[in-house]
């Protein structure tokens, strides 16, 4: 006995690096490989990016002289664009039953050989060309790769599965900017070699997501899912309802186009898609909140690649951590929770306070509200839809809110440019919470957001 407590006080580290040990064991047997090697691929993927989306801001307004309406518009591209294409990502990648992996790849293969395109260009026309292809890649991969997750994954982890991928995503997000600092910092034309090097990056994720992402997911989840959507639907087994919901089922094994728009039939699905859409409209693009914080607190151009580090710390810190509160509380409360962040963040834009602490607290809010709403949006969404028609199910969800989004970013641009920025974003700040209220009252099923009593 004295000697078995002598190894314990000899070692006290010991206990701490086993139960580290056991913690890190418990995170993998819970998320499957293929979400870490998605992780790895998003990771390397937004450092890229983000290296574009840091410094683009700052080269349209100040380098190329657009006005915030002009703005307005390229960055509803950049972020709408794929709305139109993010359906036909899902359909072709269900159609295939095993395509989920080629479509994202094509998707990503598109994104990275816009990068050098923006060498090229240097007015408005081009550049909303490139940056519409662009978007086009990244509507085609996103509902593709989510399902991956999706199905890679059981009911029971799926928020903390979305979280850990979305928190490796963020890593690069959290690079993407620095990188582009450095190199601002470190060359004289410095536009033209962030363009490039981001190109080279992209190139090493295309790689990455060929080599080590596996084709086919396990058809474990997928009867898990099923089992346990049966044991929901006998459980609420009611009138109408119940048959309604079994019909739907049984079309929707088929992936055509029809059987994807027919899964808005759906309450649940139909309410999320809802709720995405609404507020989107009043979700200020992450560019023009960068903007905001360098005018108040007059930030110097140099330092304006740093301003997305905040929001991308935050998110990193706080996914997985919401992503498993989501799991356990009910993925809709944290969902409005986040919402609820993003609404206090530009409340405090919209403050005389001036103090040191603004930004920090700002873009901690902001990377809150991704961090409650990003992975959390699609596990809630996954757990509606069935395995046969994951990605075509997401890319309704993700059609919306991108559409949203790029309604919400031509219309604070123009708000800015006729009233100021300070008139736009009281608007936006007032149309979040009328948005948000309403979305309260559309709270899908208990069955599909929430655990088990």
């Amino acid at each position: 006995m004295y000697v078995a407590d002598s190894r314990a006080n000899a070692d006290p580290s010991a206990g701490s690096t086993t139960g580290i040990a056991r913690r890190t064991a418990r995170v993998s047997a819970a998320v499957a490989p293929t979400v870490f090697a998605l992780g790895a691929v998003s990771l390397i993927t937004d450092v890229s990016s983000e290296m574009v989306t840091a410094v683009l801001p700052l080269y349209l307004v100040t380098g190329l002289g657009l006005s915030p309406l002009g703005f307005g518009l390229l960055d509803g591209i950049y972020n709408g664009f794929s709305a139109l294409v993010r359906l036909a990502g899902g359909h072709l990648a269900d159609r295939g039953g095993g395509r989920h992996k080629w479509i994202a790849g094509i998707g990503y293969g598109i994104s990275a050989l816009c990068k050098p395109l923006l060498l090229l260009a240097h007015t408005l026309p081009p550049i909303g060309l490139i940056l519409a292809a662009d978007r086009t890649g990244k509507g085609l991969r996103t509902a593709p790769r989510d399902a991956l997750i999706s199905l890679s994954s059981t009911p029971e982890n799926r928020g903390r599965a979305f979280g850990v991928h979305r928190a490796m995503d963020t890593a690069g997000a959290l690079l993407g900017p620095l990188v582009a600092f450095l190199i601002l910092r470190a060359t004289v034309d410095g536009y033209d070699a962030v363009f490039t090097v981001s190109f080279c990056v992209a190139v090493v994720g295309v790689l990455v997501l060929v080599l080590f992402v596996p084709g086919s997911t396990s058809t474990a989840a997928p009867r898990t899912e099923k089992a346990a959507r049966e044991r929901v639907v006998g459980e609420r087994a009611v009138g109408e309802q119940a048959i309604g919901e079994k019909a739907v089922d049984e079309q929707a094994v088929r992936p055509t186009l029809r059987a994807a728009f027919a899964l808005l039939a759906r309450r649940d699905l139909r309410r999320i898609t809802v709720c995405a859409l609404l507020l989107g409209l009043a979700t200020v693009s992450d560019s023009f909140v960068y903007l905001l914080l360098q005018r108040r607190l007059g930030v110097p151009d140099r330092w304006f690649a740093l301003l997305p580090l905040g929001t991308a710390a935050a998110f990193l810190l706080l996914a997985v951590p919401l992503g498993r509160l989501a799991d356990r509380v009910g993925r809709w409360r944290v969902f409005l929770g986040g919402h609820g962040a993003l609404l206090t963040a530009y409340a405090l834009l919209l403050t005389s306070w001036h103090g040191t602490a603004l930004p920090y607290a700002v873009l901690l809010l902001h990377g809150a509200f991704y961090a409650a709403t990003d992975g959390v949006l699609m596990a809630a969404a996954s757990d509606s839809v069935p395995a046969e028609l994951r990605s075509s199910g997401l890319a309704l969800v993700q059609t919306g809110q991108a559409a949203a989004r790029f309604v919400c970013s031509l219309g604070f641009g123009a708000a800015w440019t006729l009233w100021g920025d300070r008139t736009a974003l009281t608007a936006s700040a007032a149309a979040l919470a009328v948005c948000a209220a309403f979305a309260s009252t559309l709270r899908p099923g208990r069955s599909v957001l929430e655990p088990a009593p």
